[in-house]
C-alpha cells in the first residue's frame, strides 16, 4: 500500500484518497470564442489522448477520506515511489524529493 503525504492532513493510507487523473494537462481554448473556434481533432486529443509515460508523471489526487483538497503528485509509473507532493496553484517542484 502507498503512503501519501496530503499537503493539508500529513500522511496517510491510499485507500483514503483518489486518483484525478494527469495533472498539467490544459483545455484548449480560442482566444476569441472558446465554444466555437476548437477543432473537433483538437477536442479529441485534449479528451482521450494521455501520456503514458515511464517514470516521474504529474497527477492529480483527491483526499476523498479526509479534507476532500484536491493537490498534485509526482509518482513514478514503475515504482510508484512519490516524490513530491504540492497544492493547487503551486508551480510544479524541482530538485530533490522532498515527500
Amino acid at each position: 500500500m502507498m503512503k501519501i503525504t496530503c499537503p493539508y492532513c500529513g500522511g496517510r493510507n491510499e485507500d483514503e484518497f483518489h486518483w484525478g487523473g494527469p495533472s498539467e494537462v490544459f483545455r484548449p481554448i480560442s482566444k476569441d470564442d472558446p465554444a466555437q473556434d476548437i477543432s473537433d481533432e483538437e477536442w479529441a486529443d485534449y479528451l482521450h489522448m494521455v501520456d503514458n509515460v515511464k517514470g516521474d508523471s504529474a497527477e492529480i489526487w483527491c483526499h476523498s477520506g479526509g479534507c476532500g483538497q484536491w493537490f498534485n503528485v509526482i509518482r513514478s509509473s514503475v515504482t510508484h515511489k512519490i516524490s513530491h507532493v504540492y497544492k493547487m496553484g503551486e508551480p510544479r517542484p524541482t530538485g530533490e524529493n522532498h515527500d
